[in-house]
């Protein structure tokens, strides 16, 4: 049994405001929905990416404005060091914990209009580490305003997915070597030489 959870298909769960969702990654700013793209073009060409990169350096954020009123209003981006630890888990919520928002931003996009429906911007990533993407965008009539709040992190982290596959393929051979009596033996050659 132990082996068959390994070999079960992962399941992967979005966080914060951006969601995978058909293998597009789709953003929740309030009422409005954009697909969502980073894409590190000095790296990694045209790799999209939903939240997390693999590398600092150039990265350009993409929102393709899949709500048709996105087109009327400004939209910002603001990117900020995540300075409370919230990695994945951020949220709106946790913004007004922050004493000092300019100190910890990294990146901010003012308020622009985009009628061709596509915000596009760039940042360079020195450090690796969090950061907390924050989206806002007005209602096109009303006195009220939408936020979208995600962790991503930056560089690797630790060893990855390595460990797993080398627990994985550990399983794989002890179950191979108790199946094809390789246990029995040895525990007869233990008995053997007490």
């Amino acid at each position: 049994m132990g082996l068959l959870a390994l070999l079960a298909p992962i399941v992967v769960h979005g966080h914060g405001g951006v969601v995978a969702e058909d293998d597009l990654c789709i953003i929740q700013i309030g009422v409005y929905t954009a697909h969502f793209t980073i894409y590190q073009p000095e790296t990694r060409a045209s790799e999209e990416f939903c939240e997390d990169l693999p590398a600092t350096g150039e990265s350009l954020f993409v929102l393709d404005y899949l709500h048709p009123n996105l087109r009327d209003v400004p939209v910002e981006l603001r990117i900020i060091r995540d300075v409370l630890g919230r990695t994945i888990y951020a949220a709106p919520e946790d913004l007004a914990r922050i004493d000092d928002l300019e100190a910890a931003t990294v990146f901010y996009q003012p308020p622009v209009q985009r009628r061709d429906g596509s915000f596009q911007v760039t940042h360079r990533f020195a450090e690796q580490g969090w950061y907390i993407g924050i989206v806002t965008a007005p209602h096109p009539s009303l006195d009220r305003s939408y936020t979208a709040v995600f962790g991503f992190h930056v560089g690797t982290r630790g060893w990855g997915f390595w460990p797993w596959v080398l627990l994985g393929l550990l399983a794989v051979q002890f179950q191979y070597w108790v199946s094809s009596g390789g246990f029995r033996r040895w525990r007869s050659a233990q008995r053997g030489n007490q």
